[in-house]
């Protein structure tokens, strides 16, 4: 009640007296109709609704709050929001943790049309490409294209695979310009979000429906991109339930490969989301969204073939179907200023199918969330979550076989942190831990301490010590595939099978961070990330007897078993200037080296120091033409793997126009500087990696 008093008193002094012109700006005066002379209603505002008055008032309240308290927070860059740390709304500036937010109007200029390419402006993060439908997304180390230590959650909807434990990008395809921005943290978050969360966690919040009322239809197409397409209609009933309907669809033509790419890729969705404040004071607010997509994608993959030489393999051109569904809940309940509950449930069904195999993946997940002060100092935030996995898979049995074909897998846990303010306005230490019952390895725990120091408003300085652990999946226990000869001995053929294991346990990391953020002056700024992990009982290969399946024709078993450990550390910089109102840029360098120590008797086609680069940096500029133009530029800079990928440096430049309000016409280039290069290859294992080419599109979106 208070803060809503102050909020009131200050919105009347603003306006009455205009001594706040940030204030002026938001919410201008209202102007009066000629024909009745009084106040002309103002877009987006019910002129009788005093609450949203005093509800932005007491937003810019707690702004200005956050500013004067820490003054970093007052920057774009730094004063971003963010909740993944916490699970709570904080600023990057005040987030003891290394985290980087994509915000919408990053998401608008990038030019990028997939979350994928949005993810490459993250210092740290690891993005390459496989094929045009498929990536290998990773943060501090550990890439592939089962990348399984970096937990990506839609609106808190976890959607990682349950298959391998990482994340098919291709389904997680949104509508851009209803994201109101990604939070990435480079580090672990088990605390918080539980297994899985190792190196990182993803979290993309997608806007309001009250923030995306009107029309919007979007369109374009080029030589890579032929076809980008979305509609999205928003609407309210003017007494607190807002809504909104969208549906997209793309096509996007091969990668390069000399002997043939066949990698082309298309698909459709659709959904919605409603937003309903369940009483005058929005104590109470009820959010319900879904989606629904299917698309098809081409492959080609080298297959291993018994009794047939030379060669004993064969290509196989298929088309992989891709369909699926998801619904989501979320209740709020606001108790008072410093203490709420949350609760979550959503049902999620994913299904893939090619002429080999098949898999439907079904999730159910329940949680719930609290928030309380606990005393003065401190704010206590305590949760319970229940997931149920049931799946199914058709497999063709040679090349690749899950047995069961089906189960049902129920993982229960709860977490608890405490943030301890020791010094006012100063210091402050935060400790949690969660504790999980999980259907592999039975009972988890990962505790984490963080101490957040600002000695002055314009610097800060954190650590963290965590621990954190990714539980084996239904690949690594139930599966086996076969892979094309990797190597012969006279006329022996040995064929490879990658074989699941029982007895693998969970992967252990212990990590430790230190990091330094300072508005230097008040058009620079600087983050600083640095991190030292110790890996334990990761999971690699060891080599079993060959078994005789022919006529010089060999089974040589390559079985997964915690056998392997790792220590990584590494740096991550980025900084900010504003060079002029109207010119920004930005520009980050990381670096990771490590150090993997494993038990294969031959060698392991797991290590992580193969397939991560040792240094990355990426630089963008942002620069208002004037007139109404915008022209934007991002360079960045990839490290050679020793797996044959080469060091590369790339473009990507867009130039648009908004004649009015309504309408903006871009056109984005993506990778200009080659014709076509490699990011990712796998040793001969399908499908193939294709190359990324140079891609030009143009696109026209929109508004009302």
């Amino acid at each position: 009640m208070r803060r809503r008093m102050v909020a009131g008193y200050w919105l009347i002094a603003s306006l009455a007296w205009g001594t706040t012109a940030d204030v002026r700006a938001r919410t201008p005066a209202p102007a009066v109709e000629k024909s009745t002379g009084q106040p002309a209603a103002q877009p987006g505002l019910d002129p009788g609704d005093l609450d949203s008055l005093l509800e932005a008032a007491e937003k810019d309240v707690v702004q200005l709050a956050q500013v004067n308290v820490g003054g970093m927070a007052g920057q774009p860059e730094l004063g971003a929001t963010v909740s993944s740390v916490g699970r709570q709304d904080s600023t990057v500036a005040q987030s003891p943790a290394a985290v980087f937010v994509i915000t919408s109007e990053m998401i608008r200029r990038s030019g990028a049309h997939n979350v994928p390419d949005l993810l490459r402006m993250v210092p740290g993060l690891d993005v390459a490409r496989i094929e045009s439908d498929s990536w290998s997304i990773t943060s501090r180390g550990f890439a592939g294209h089962f990348a399984n230590k970096l937990l990506v959650m839609i609106d808190g909807r976890t959607v990682y695979t349950p298959l391998f434990a990482g994340v098919y990008w291709d389904v997680q395809d949104l509508l851009l310009e209803d994201v109101e921005r990604i939070e990435v943290v480079r580090g672990p978050g088990g605390t918080l979000w539980g297994a899985n969360a190792v190196n990182g966690v993803i979290s993309i919040v997608t806007k309001k429906a009250k923030d995306t009322q009107g029309a919007l239809v979007t369109y374009g197409g080029g030589s890579e991109d032929l076809a980008l397409g979305g509609v999205r209609y928003g609407g309210t009933n003017g007494q607190g339930m807002s809504w909104r309907v969208y549906g997209k669809h793309f096509e996007r033509g091969p990668g390069y490969d000399p002997a043939g790419a066949h990698d082309d890729w298309r698909m459709g969705r659709g959904g919605f989301r409603l937003d309903w404040e369940l009483d005058r004071r929005r104590d109470d607010v009820l959010t319900v969204q879904g989606d629904y997509y299917g698309g098809q994608e081409g492959h080609k993959m080298l297959l291993p073939v018994l009794n047939d030489p030379p060669d004993y393999d064969r290509t196989l051109i298929d088309a992989e179907g891709v369909s699926g569904a998801h619904v989501l809940g979320r209740w709020t309940h606001k108790i008072d200023e410093d203490s709420d509950w949350t609760f979550l449930t959503y049902f999620d069904r994913a299904m893939r199918w090619d002429d080999l195999t098949s898999q439907q993946i079904d999730t159910f997940d329940a949680e719930f969330q609290h928030r309380f002060p606990l005393g003065p100092r401190n704010e206590v935030i305590w949760g319970l979550d229940y997931r149920l996995v049931e799946d199914r898979f058709r497999t063709d049995g040679f090349i690749w076989n899950v047995a069961p074909d089906g189960r049902s897998m129920g993982f229960f846990g709860g977490f608890v942190q405490d943030e301890f303010t020791l010094v006012e306005d100063r210091l402050s230490l935060t400790l949690g831990c969660k504790l999980d019952d999980n259907y592999y390895t039975g009972f988890e725990y990962q505790p984490s301490a963080r101490i957040l120091w600002t000695p002055s408003p314009k610097q800060s300085v954190w650590a963290a010590v965590s621990r954190a652990v990714r539980t084996p999946d239904r690949m690594q226990w139930d599966s086996w595939s076969t892979k094309p000869a990797w190597w012969r001995l006279g006329q022996d053929v040995y064929f490879p099978r990658i074989t699941g294991n029982r007895d693998t346990f969970s992967e252990d990391l212990v990590s430790y961070e230190l990091g330094y953020r300072a508005l230097v002056t008040d058009r620079f700024s600087i983050d600083v990330a640095t991190f030292y992990n110790v890996y334990d009982n990761l999971i690699d290969w060891r080599y079993d007897w060959p078994i005789p399946v022919g006529d010089h024709q060999y089974l040589a078993p390559v079985v997964f078993e915690n056998n392997a450990a790792a220590q990584t550390h590494g740096v991550e910089l980025w900084g900010h200037w504003t060079v002029r109102d109207d010119w920004r840029v930005s520009a980050s360098y990381s670096f990771l080296d490590i150090d993997y120590d494993y038990e294969a008797f031959f060698f392991s086609l797991l290590d992580p120091s193969m397939k991560s680069p040792r240094n990355q940096a990426r630089l963008y500029s942002s620069w208002d033409l004037g007139r109404n133009w915008e022209f934007d530029l991002g360079l960045r800079y990839v490290d050679s793997l020793s797996r044959g990928i080469p060091r590369y440096i790339t473009m990507d430049a867009r130039l648009a126009w908004n004649p009015n309000k309504h309408l903006e016409l871009a056109l984005v280039g993506r990778n200009l500087l080659d014709d076509h290069h490699p990011e990712y290859t796998e040793f001969r294992y399908p499908p193939e990696a294709t190359e990324v080419q140079r891609g030009v599109f143009a696109k026209a979106t929109w508004r009302y």
